[in-house]
């Protein structure tokens, strides 16, 4: 209002005056804008510019490598030699790589034969042709650093690469008499007669390849010897020595459904035959032990939880089985302990399992003898025995043990409390005490007649410990946790024989709440003992080293007697 009544009083002059300031004002405003805009302008195309030419200088400094590597390749095989080089008598001055290399070849042509007779002979692969592209790669790639002057020579290597291939083609090893497979309606085995073979003789061929390579005669036809070889064990030896080599026993429980996945897994092992050489798993023998393959749900731990699973037990042929494995001498190549400590094995001892059908925690070993080994896995009653049957691997007198010792106590996990309304507020009844967790080392020995010749550290077990269990009333109505809320997984790890090391983590459940059915306020604090592989406490578990009594034929599917015992582990 006071500026239009200040405007409605300026004379016409003034008026003309305030608006060519205002005039004036607008273009240099302007001008400054645009000369801003201008200026931005300008600066943006000055970093594009700059950005270009980096780019720019780029691409030509990696062209320039790429051009410079191709030109390195290529003068290795397309530039002439100008240095005064000599191989053996050819002269390869002036020679490009390959020139050189064609010229050593026509004077030394490759045409080494060997035969047996005149219808039966080999060619051997031309090794001069491999010694010739390191010996040129070598000159050619640093000419300057050059000889004047290279002998062309074969090493025992060559010559034993050439005695290799005439083996691979003419060599029959003989075959011993063995054992060969398993009939299981009569509970005996079938032996494989032995063979002669033929071996050419090594040590002569190998001095005439070096007495013509030496030469430089490489056009040489040899003649090569082969003699018949007898085997070292008929098939009425192999009878005669076969026998029981590693052998153990554990006990059972009275759990049917237990006792049946035990048996079906002994079934899968019993009269298996194992070549030299050859690894021998655990899982993949049995395969997945499921329902419709016949397998009972039994008390078992999975991820440390008990468990009604499928095949619940097993774990316990495989632990008897690893033993007789270690007692014959054989070497295991996995082997894994329990979440918990075992009661059929001493603690240490025992090699748990688990498979889902494709993986899974095994036990392995390997037939390390030079002739083929069976086992044997046979449960009568709540005895279960399994052997290795072979041709003994240890020196008469050796016998192999294990040893293992407690190194450690670990606290239990924190206590378990279950709600229950039956018992006066604020009481607590313990159903179960803790159960500490150890750590065990088990040591390798070898005995030779009683004394010890050998000991050494095998594997450390290590074995979680039990939460105790305590109903209580807090008055709540809510079940009561323990007083830390997430128990820390635990693991536990051992080293097997191989030095690997193997760890099985496993975590602990909350226990549900459960109230009882009747009004009964007399509560009883007895545990409950469940049948698993883990708590079930056998009467005790036997140990045998070695049979040296009996011939295979005197086996039969009941248990042995044996004299040696491991005392019962308390649970």
């Amino acid at each position: 209002m006071f500026e239009r009544r200040k405007k409605e009083k300026m004379s016409g002059s003034e008026r003309v005056r305030a608006a060519r300031k205002r005039s004036q004002s607008g273009r240099y405003i302007a001008d400054i804008n645009i000369k801003g805009l201008v200026l931005l302008i300008a600066v943006f195309i000055i970093l594009l510019a700059i950005i270009l030419f980096c780019l720019q200088n780029a691409v030509k400094i990696v062209s320039t490598f790429s051009e410079t590597g191709t030109e390195t390749v290529t003068d290795i095989g397309s530039e002439k030699l100008k240095k005064q080089i000599s191989i053996d008598e050819v002269d390869i001055t002036g020679m490009k790589i390959a020139e050189a290399k064609g010229a050593i070849e026509r004077f030394y042509p490759w045409k080494m034969k060997l035969h047996i007779d005149e219808s039966d002979s080999l060619e051997l692969s031309n090794i001069l042709d491999k010694k010739l592209d390191k010996l040129l790669n070598e000159i050619y790639s640093d000419i300057d650093s050059a000889n004047t002057h290279y002998d062309i020579s074969f090493d025992e290597n060559d010559i034993e690469e050439m005695v290799n291939e005439a083996k691979k083609k003419w060599d029959i090893p003989p075959k011993n008499g063995s054992i060969s497979g398993f009939n299981k309606d009569t509970k005996s085995f079938t032996y494989a007669d032995e063979s002669d073979g033929f071996l050419i003789d090594e040590n002569r061929l190998k001095e005439d390849l070096k007495s013509f390579v030496d030469r430089k005669n490489f056009q040489a036809d040899i003649t090569v010897i082969r003699n018949e070889v007898k085997p070292t064990i008929s098939v009425d030896m192999a009878k005669e020595k076969y026998k029981v080599i590693g052998t153990f026993t554990t006990k059972t429980t009275d759990n049917k459904d237990r006792n049946t996945n035990i048996s079906l897994a002994g079934e899968a092992l019993d009269g298996l035959i194992i070549k030299p050489g050859e690894e021998f798993s655990f899982n993949n023998t049995t395969g997945n032990r499921t329902e419709e393959r016949g397998y009972r749900p039994a008390g078992a731990y999975v991820n440390g939880v008990l468990v009604e699973e499928p095949g619940g037990g097993v774990c316990q042929v495989s632990s008897t089985l690893y033993n007789a494995v270690i007692f014959a001498g054989l070497t295991t190549t996995e082997r894994h302990a329990h979440s918990y400590e075992p009661t059929y094995v001493t603690p240490g001892e025992d090699a748990m399992v688990s498979y889902d059908g494709y993986a899974g925690p095994d036990m392995k070993f390997v037939n390390t003898s030079d002739t083929a080994i069976a086992i044997r896995a046979v449960l009568t009653g709540q005895t279960l025995t399994c052997s290795i049957i072979g041709i003994p691997i240890l020196e008469d007198g050796v016998s192999i043990e294990m040893r293992s010792k407690k190194i450690a106590d670990l606290d239990p996990p924190m206590p378990e409390y279950i709600e229950d309304k039956h018992l006066k507020e604020g009481k607590e009844v313990v159903i179960s005490e803790a159960k500490k967790g150890s750590k065990w080392a088990t040591t390798y020995i070898v005995k030779k007649n009683g004394a010890v010749v050998k000991e050494e550290p095998f594997h450390n077990s290590t074995y979680k410990g039990k939460p105790a269990k305590i109903k209580i009333n807090s008055g709540s109505g809510e079940t009561v946790k323990s007083d830390k809320e997430n128990v820390k997984t635990e693991e536990s790890t051992e080293t097997n024989s191989g030095g690997s090391s193997v760890t099985e983590s496993s975590s602990q459940k909350d226990a549900e709440s459960s109230n009882k059915k009747n009004t009964d306020t007399a509560i009883e604090s007895t545990v409950e003992k469940l049948p698993t592989e883990e708590e079930s406490k056998p009467e005790k578990s036997i140990r045998s080293k070695e049979s040296t009594e009996g011939t295979v034929e005197k086996l039969t599917t009941e248990a042995a007697t044996y004299e040696e015992t491991v005392p019962k582990l308390e649970n």
